[in-house]
């Protein structure tokens, strides 16, 4: 081999030790709040082992003294004090082994809680290149990972340090030849640790991801059960699910093989050390060079070093695990969310609404330009309406404002500041977005509806209800507002979870409306019927909607054609069907048809006001959220 590729083999391995220490490092020192506890876990460790080294040396004396003199009393007090001594060692054994899981559990809930808070500071632009099982798996696999490395390996390992330390400078005081020849053991099972760990580290590394993947199909799978079963792919899914877990299993049998070689290897090692020693200090006995008393307690010290050895093969397992689970934890702890609040932000207080967009460029991680020299002037209270085909850069337009992801090249303000100058919370409070992709959790509706206002009464939930046009059909529910929704709002159709994510939005009742295409999945008349609703609650605000439908375009103050990223037409209906251009084409395609419908409809709902009086319960929901 090359000096050069040897120097760089080196090189690599030495980095790849010292990265490896610093996660260890890190690990441990997730221990420094439960120092109290941790203090106690060692004691006992160190009593414990303490009091286990003494037992031998009690051996030596009963055989040396009580045996050979044939000393009733002797022999009765060193037998009492070998119980004495034993029993004090399984007190400090129980409380070692209490305190060591007590702080991995600690640990672990500190772990868990601080992951998931700073998930939840991460960006879109994390969250768009990560996969859920994966994080999933972070929580759950590679914490508990971490939590029993604790037990199972940090205290393990220092059992045998403190064993091995301590036996060595005990048979050396009691014979250094015979002590020369235990501690050749001490290199052999350093070497087969070295070498079980050097290929059980990346087998873990795998392991690990591969069951983040496994999560990620289940997660899926689960997800889109619905999608599964109209296709009838469940064969499909099965299939795929085991063919990943047969994976997973066929790595976790190779590990367990590997770790499995390891143990009665060290063993082994050991046993030949001990047949040595009986050899060597037996010789040594018959020709009155050493005592039968010390002979026996070295045998017991060699039983002794017995116990960390046999568990050195789980030890160097559990190192290696807590490793591969602390590198992909810290990976996501390390991330820093590239969406902050600058140092000197200032909060948001009683805005205009004045919203620009100037001379807005943006790309995606990709380094791909979606949006090109974007430049938009939003009055307060104007309604702007976006139009294009889909991929134009419609929602990537609108997810820039409340900063989701932050602009390339331009600058965006609210009132004259660069939206990037003020924080965050206040900004997005300033801001009610009804996305297109609805989610609802798995709770009740009116819980649901309050999501960003914990503290609205159910006056205030029920007046936002009523402009969604959402409060008679919860009526008709048995359980009305305590009506649980199943996860991702299942129990609801599309039409239903789009209206409780506007009365979720209109609840906050906000300076700034973003509206992403948000009555595309209801029928013509539902949108009619909420569009008169929003009508009243837009008054005064700033609004920016994906429109889909002809009415919202029509009476927008402006209508933005968007094609490829860029605006190529911009003005309001009247101007643009008289320009005859990208927007007269789509409106004669797509939107005369529909403006024909919604005429009709808007003579069925006149009559239908004029039968049912002047005031309906929407007006006096507008008056609740005023």
């Amino acid at each position: 081999m090359p000096s050069e590729k040897r120097h760089f083999l080196s090189s690599s391995y030495i980095n790849s030790l010292k990265a490896n220490l610093r996660i260890y490092l890190r690990i441990v020192g997730l221990l420094r709040p439960h120092w109290g506890s941790s203090l106690g876990a060692v004691l006992c460790l160190g009593l414990s082992t303490g009091l286990s080294l003494i037992v031998p040396w009690l051996l030596a004396w009963v055989v040396d003294v009580g045996v050979r003199e044939g000393s009733l009393t002797d022999l009765l007090v060193a037998a009492g004090a070998i119980f004495g001594t034993s029993a004090l060692r399984g007190l400090f054994a129980y409380g070692q082994g209490y305190w060591s899981q007590a702080i991995s559990n600690l640990v672990a809930y500190d772990l868990r809680n601080r992951l998931y808070a700073h998930l939840q500071t991460l960006d879109f632009a994390f969250h768009d290149e990560s996969e859920t099982g994966q994080l999933m798996s972070r929580m759950s696999i590679d914490i508990e990972a971490v939590r029993n490395f604790y037990p199972m390996g940090l205290f393990r390992a220092l059992i045998a340090i403190i064993t091995f330390a301590a036996t060595s400078v005990i048979l050396l005081i009691l014979d250094w030849r015979l002590a020369l020849v235990t501690l050749i053991s001490v290199p052999i099972l350093l070497a087969l640790a070295a070498q079980v760990s050097r290929r059980l580290r990346p087998l873990w590394n795998k392991i690990q991801n591969e069951v983040g993947d496994l999560g990620t199909i289940m997660q899926e799978s689960l997800s889109g059960v619905r999608v599964v079963k109209a296709f009838a792919r469940e064969d499909f899914e099965i299939e795929k699910y085991e063919t990943q877990n047969l994976k997973l299993r066929e790595l976790n049998m190779s590990a367990m093989r590997l770790s499995a070689w390891n143990q009665p290897l060290m063993v082994l090692a050991l046993n030949v050390i001990t047949v040595i020693v009986i050899w060597v200090g037996g010789a040594a006995v018959v020709h009155r060079q050493l005592s039968l008393g010390t002979l026996v307690a070295v045998t017991q010290y060699i039983f002794l070093l017995g116990t960390p050895v046999r568990s050195f093969g789980f030890m160097v397992n559990w190192f290696l695990r807590g490793l591969s689970g602390g590198i992909r934890i810290f990976s996501v702890l390390d991330r820093e969310p590239e969406i902050t609040d600058a140092p000197n932000a200032k909060t948001l207080q009683n805005i205009a609404g004045h919203v620009s967009f100037e001379h807005v460029s943006f790309s995606y991680a990709n380094g791909i330009e979606v949006l090109h020299d974007v430049t938009i002037d939003a009055r307060p209270g104007q309604v702007i309406a976006l139009l294009g085909t889909t991929g134009s850069g419609k929602s990537t337009l609108l997810h820039l404002l409340p900063r989701f992801y932050d602009v390339t090249k331009g600058r965006i303000t609210l009132d004259g500041m660069d939206v990037r100058d003020v924080t965050l919370a206040s900004l997005r409070r300033s801001i009610g977005l009804v996305l297109q992709d609805v989610f609802l959790f798995n709770a009740t509706i009116r819980d649901n509806i309050a999501y960003g206002a914990a503290h609205a009464t159910d006056e205030e939930v029920i007046a936002a209800a009523k402009i969604a046009r959402l409060h008679d059909f919860i009526c008709t529910l048995p359980d009305g507002y305590s009506t649980w929704v199943g996860e991702r709002g299942v129990t609801l159709s599309g039409g239903q979870k789009q209206r409780v994510a506007i009365a979720r939005t209109l609840l906050l009742n906000p300076r700034i409306l973003v509206l992403d295409d948000s009555t595309s999945s209801v029928d013509m008349e539902t949108e009619y019927l909420i569009q008169q609703a929003l009508d009243a609650v837009m008054h005064g605000r700033t609004t920016f909607v994906v429109a889909s439908r002809v009415r919202t375009i029509k009476h927008a103050d402006q209508i933005l054609v968007i094609e490829d990223g860029r605006i190529v037409e911009q003005g309001d209906h009247a101007t643009l069907i008289k320009n005859g251009g990208s927007y007269a084409r789509l409106y004669d395609l797509q939107l005369r048809e529909q403006e024909e419908v919604e005429e009709q409809m808007l003579a069925i709902s006149e009559q239908e006001m004029l039968l049912d009086g002047p005031e309906q319960p929407e007006e006096r929901g507008r008056e609740v959220l005023r």
